[in-house]
Order: structure tokens, then sequence, then C-alpha cells
């Protein structure tokens, strides 16, 4: 047993300033960016994470599986999906994705208050929005590309050979330009739908509401629009019809398909013809824009509560 009278000794372990290399602001970037991305698709959480998005993956794959399997019995071009209308054969599906996986992204750091624990990093507010924004798109781009590139591929490998070649089947080059044309449609929905899902999911902290907020906007433009369009359409008003796809987020994308990349339409009625696709254009590029405005704001006041 020590004495009272031992004096004691203070052990001086020093304060050691950290040496290596600081990987600064674009590395702080590029780990929130796959830091979302994995959640998105649950990766890293708990099992019951990882079940919607799977899920919402395999029935996103089943029409372009099916698709192939008649285009390989029947031989017929007609039966394949075409890549630009295969987002909006599915929007539901889609609709879904964004509705509950959107909250995951934009509204977990915002419920359990713990923006101001990332801006203590250095990284600024508009960083982390980027971050957040490009990993969703990132992950809604996957979601629709990965069918249309099995709808290509299907195409090709099934494809007959030149003795026994149907005179409609359209030719390699010609497949590649739809499918490099549908490629450009999933990245342009990619940017919209993003934008359109993490707005609505930051204002509702809350996932439920997140869930039901994303998916009311989305029912409630698609019927309004839908109504519209058949109003129009049964009084032969067909640039209102195509106008009016403005307003719902499928429609508007669709148009841009159509409009400047050539692709028939997936709607009951496209752009007006002329400044209708550069319209259109212009209006995603508005949306993509004013989300991130949006999404800049509502952060960086979260980050200084």
């Amino acid at each position: 047993m020590t004495s009272p009278l031992t004096p004691s000794t203070i052990h001086d372990i020093g304060y050691r300033h950290y040496e290596g290399r600081r990987l600064g602001r674009s590395y702080v970037i590029r780990s929130l960016f796959v830091h979302n991305l994995r959640a998105v698709y649950g990766l890293g959480r708990p099992a019951r994470a990882k079940v919607m998005p799977f899920l919402l993956v395999a029935i996103m794959m089943l029409p372009a599986a099916g698709s192939v399997a008649v285009l390989a019995i029947t031989k017929e071009p007609s039966t394949l999906i075409r890549y630009a209308a295969y987002a909006v054969l599915l929007q539901p599906i889609v609709a879904i994705f964004l509705a509950t996986q959107a909250p995951v992204i934009a509204s977990r750091e915002l419920r359990f208050h713990v923006v101001p624990l990332y801006f203590s990093r250095p990284v600024g507010s508009f960083d982390f929005v980027l971050a957040k924004f490009a990993a969703f798109v990132t992950a809604i781009f996957a979601l629709l590309a990965t069918p249309v590139t099995l709808l290509y591929v299907g195409a090709l490998v099934t494809r007959p050979s030149e003795e026994t070649q149907a005179p409609a089947m359209p030719s390699v080059g010609a497949q590649t330009t739809d499918y490099l044309g549908g490629m450009a449609g999933c990245a342009v929905f990619a940017f919209v739908l993003a934008a359109f899902a993490l707005v609505i999911a930051a204002f509702t902290p809350r996932r439920g509401f997140g869930v039901a907020a994303v998916i009311a906007v989305y029912l409630l433009s698609s019927a309004t629009v839908g109504l519209v369009q058949f109003i129009a359409l049964y009084n032969n008003n067909y640039d209102a019809a195509g106008w009016a796809g403005l307003f719902t987020p499928f429609n508007l994308v669709d148009g841009v398909q159509v409009g400047l990349f050539g692709a028939s339409g997936s709607t009951p009625q496209g752009p007006p013809d002329g400044i209708g696709g550069p319209v259109f254009a212009l209006v995603c590029a508005a949306v993509v824009a004013g989300a991130l405005a949006v999404l800049y704001g509502r952060f960086r006041k979260a980050g200084l509560s």
C-alpha cells in the first residue's frame, strides 16, 4: 500500500498533432456521396432496410426479362419494350422507390438534428446537398438503366443470324442508337425525379409523412394532368394536351425524350412541335436548379439551428 507521504508522479504523455495526410473537402464530399448511395439500397444497414429497395429492383427487372424471353421465342421486334418507354410504363414502381427511399436521403439528419455535426467538418452546405443529390440521382439511374440495358443485351443476344433474320428486325446500329437515347432519357429521369422527391421529403422529417407526401404529389399531379389531357384531346386541342405534360414529372421527361431525342411518345400527348422539346428541356433544368436551391436553403437553415 502506498504511503501517504510518497510523492505522486505526473506522467507527461504529451499532445501530438496529427501529421498524416489531410484528405480535405473532396474526400468528405466523396465519402458523403458513397454513404448516401449505400443508404438508398440499405447497404451497411439492417436487413429490413434492404428489403424494399431490392424488391423494387427485382420488380423493375421482371418486365425486361419477360420481354427478352418473348423476343427470343417469337423473333418479333415489336415484342421488345421500347427503351425510352420503360420508365413511363413502370412509373408506379419508380414512384414507390422515390417515396420510400427519398426520406432516407433527405430527412434522417433533419429528424435527428445532426446536420450541424456535418458542417463542423470542412464541408459547406452546398457540398452536403450536392453529395446527397448526386447519390440519389445515381441510385435512380441504376434502377432505370439496369433493365434498359438488359433489354439491349437481350435484343443483341437473341438476334437471329443474317440468313434467317426477319426484314423488320432493326440493325445493330439502330438498336445501339435507340439504346443510347434510352440511357440519355434515364439520366434525365434520374435528375428530375430526384429533384421532385428530395424537396418533398426534406420538408417532412418524419419518414412516414415523407413517403405519403411523395406518393400524394405523384398521384395528384398524374391524375390532374391525365384528366386535363383527356379533356383537351376529346376537344381536339392537341397543343393544350401537350403543354399539360409540363406539370407532372414523368410526362415532362417523356416530352424531352420525344422533342430532343426523337423517341416515340409514351404518354397520351407529347410536346407541341417546334419549341415544345426545348421548352420541356428548359423546365427540366429549372426544376433541378430550383430543387438544389431549395435543398441548400433547407439544410443551411438546419445547420445553423
